[in-house]
């Protein structure tokens, strides 16, 4: 099973990177596996830490997708390394094995500490909706147009249904993202 949730690194000047990815659990490790080339592959690396950070405000994982990062961190309990101050709970990592791999290298961390800030409220449609389209705005240069096109209508179903403020503002920064990607395709595609 893979969660998706927003990992915190340290860069090399102490500031945090922020990036949403998907983590697994094997064997009582939390493996962290992100694509070469990445911040957050060279952050751990050289740190050796990260924190994991549970949460259910879709507004994060759009706005890594699309400039915006400016997401407000607080120290980490037991690791050098700063947490979102607004999650649902989060894990504190430490590095214990490294496979190195071209595309995929892969991290299986301990949980040196791990905090619950407040419950989980249940589930939405909407937020699963957001999610989903953040995940094809990461794809969108190995995904056919009509692809995109059809689970974006699927997703919309549950958008108008079941969103709030926040839902919508994470689809809006999305979907902006694609008529961006699509304008940049279509001015590649003139200049040729």
């Amino acid at each position: 099973m893979i969660r998706e949730t927003i990992i915190t690194t340290l860069n090399a000047d102490n500031s945090v990177h922020i990036a949403p990815m998907g983590i697994k659990e094997i064997d009582n490790l939390i493996v962290v596996a992100p694509f070469r080339p990445s911040t957050t592959l060279d952050n751990i690396k050289r740190v050796g830490q990260a924190v994991v950070n549970l949460t259910d405000d879709v507004r994060v994982f759009a706005g890594c997708l699309t400039g915006r990062y400016d997401w407000p961190t607080v120290p980490a309990t037991q690791i050098t390394g700063q947490r979102l101050k607004n999650p649902l709970s989060h894990l504190e990592l430490e590095v214990k094995k490294f496979e190195d791999d071209k595309l995929r290298p892969k991290f299986f961390c301990e949980i040196k500490h791990q905090e619950t800030h407040r419950p989980f409220k249940g589930f939405n449609r909407a937020q699963a909706a957001v999610l989903e389209l953040a995940i094809l705005v990461s794809r969108l240069h190995m995904l056919p147009q009509e692809k995109i096109d059809t689970e974006i209508k699927y997703l919309e179903i549950a958008l108008e249904k079941t969103a709030g403020s926040d839902e919508f503002e994470a689809w809006s920064w999305l979907m902006n993202r694609i008529s961006e990607y699509r304008l940049q395709q279509a001015a590649n595609e003139n200049m040729v």
